[in-house]
């Protein structure tokens, strides 16, 4: 008998295994593929590898713009596999450490939920049953693969890829197209294009990078096409061929011929064949309805992380998780989903939290914005010749607090977690003011913005 069973070992579960081993639970945690789930293995990790070699890369192609000369850089695509395989290895290792030493049971198997009883929740693996007190759904997402015709046969064949065999692609192929314009979408195509392959990005909408700031999505947009890449907005996939894409604009058929295909749609929550109507767990849309303190709709079962379906990053998973374990223990957490920052980890960066002007409009924010360049930094000009950079503000009018931050800029990604702090506790600006930001960074920019604010 468990006090926790946790049903995937992704950020949202290993990281809620952690917590719980903490406060005194007897947990055990399922896993069927590898520790770390999609994130470490195929995805946020793995993509930054990959993304940080072609961003060396790129900036040893225009080293003379820094007073730096050379005979000629490149780059090896299979070198930058192996070292993405070692780094895998070696994070998925220190989660394994990390339950072994907290004295979590970890069973490499899949398990489905076979009911509830007075003892507890059962749930089954490889045969054997399981039973705890408390369950915690963290079974994580897939790519989403639309009934779009030969869709499913290119993935069959090799000449279409999720991101899961994009990243174990040894194949570099002379043309790529990717059929969405999202973030996974949008880091695959720049790693791409940086070594070399035509790439050509179909997206249905009529911008990229999804809720982003518009003006930051059209800078970054911008970015990639000076680089190479090429865009096809409003673009409507029809089918996949055998050696191309068949799409309509405008209402005239078009094709593109390619040597692969990267599918990037978005994802959709592991909710199949796991036992779910053993509970009678609702559900909506294939994810499990969860509120803000994680509980689902059977008492003493919780989810966490992609499989609810809410905001699909792993930062994300890991705080539900961490949530869902507190309540266990008696605590009274809520997830705050409005001060989730996002990040785009290509070459300029790109990094939001909280409101954008179109999205406090719709929910009748009377709100100000500012925006000002990057180039009100110092050191973003020193370190990067020719950018084109912003920041942007969101402020609601009424309580002078800071609702929004989006910006384009190396090192956003790192200066979004101060952002999201200010997001997060409602501050307002004249405390922002008197913040004191180290000299020379480019975080200043966000005083810099902060003093142009006017109401």
């Amino acid at each position: 008998m468990y006090d926790l069973i946790i049903l995937g070992g992704g950020p949202a579960g290993y990281n809620a295994a952690e917590r719980a081993a903490q406060g005194g639970m007897k947990v055990l945690l399922f896993e069927g593929r590898a520790l770390g789930g999609v994130c470490l293995n195929e995805g946020c990790i793995p993509t930054k590898t990959l993304l940080y070699s072609a961003k060396i890369y790129d900036y040893a192609k225009h080293s003379a713009e820094y007073g730096v000369t050379f005979d000629g850089a490149k780059i090896d695509h299979s070198a930058v596999l192996a070292r993405k395989a070692k780094v895998v290895k070696m994070l998925v290792g220190g989660v394994g450490a990390k339950m072994k030493k907290l004295g979590v049971e970890v069973v490499s198997e899949y398990a489905k939920i076979k009911g509830k009883s007075a003892e507890g929740i059962t749930v089954e693996a490889a045969g054997k049953e399981y039973t705890a007190s408390q369950l915690l759904i963290c079974t994580g997402s897939e790519a989403s693969v639309p009934p779009i015709p030969g869709l499913r046969e290119s993935l069959a064949s090799g000449f279409g890829m999720t991101s899961r065999e994009f990243l174990d692609n040894k194949e570099v192929p002379k043309e790529l197209v990717v059929i969405g314009g999202g973030v996974i979408g949008l880091e695959m195509a720049s790693y791409m294009c940086s070594i070399g392959v035509k790439v050509t990005v179909l997206e249905m909408l009529d911008h990229i990078a999804g809720p982003t700031d518009r003006e930051i999505s059209s800078i970054l947009q911008k970015n990639y096409m000076k680089k190479g890449i090429t865009f096809i907005l409003g673009a409507k996939v029809t089918s996949v061929g055998t050696d191309c894409v068949n799409y309509e604009l405008n209402g005239k058929a078009e094709t593109v011929k390619c040597d692969k295909v990267l599918i990037s749609i978005g994802r959709r929550a592991n909710t199949k064949d796991i036992g779910l109507e053993n509970l009678g767990v609702l559900t909506e849309r294939g994810a499990i309805v969860t509120t803000d303190d994680m509980k689902t709709s059977v008492p003493n079962v919780w989810a966490a992380g992609d499989v609810n379906g809410k905001i699909m990053l792993a930062h994300t998973g890991y705080r539900e998780g961490e949530v869902a374990v507190a309540n266990m223990l008696g605590g009274h957490q809520k997830v705050n989903y409005s001060s989730i920052p996002s990040v785009i980890y290509t070459n300029p960066e790109v990094a939001s939290v909280g409101e954008t002007v179109d999205s406090a409009k719709a929910k009748d924010i009377d709100a100000v914005s500012e925006t000002i360049t990057m180039k009100y930094s110092g050191r973003y000009v020193a370190e990067n010749e020719g950018g084109d950079g912003i920041c942007k503000l969101v402020v609601d009018k009424a309580h002078h607090t800071l609702i929004g931050v989006h910006m384009i800029g190396n090192y956003s990604s790192e200066i979004i977690f101060g952002a999201a702090t200010f997001v997060e506790k409602a501050m307002r600006i004249e405390q922002i003011k008197q913040l004191v930001f180290p000299h020379p960074t480019v975080c200043e920019i966000i005083r810099e913005a902060v003093n142009e604010i006017k109401f």
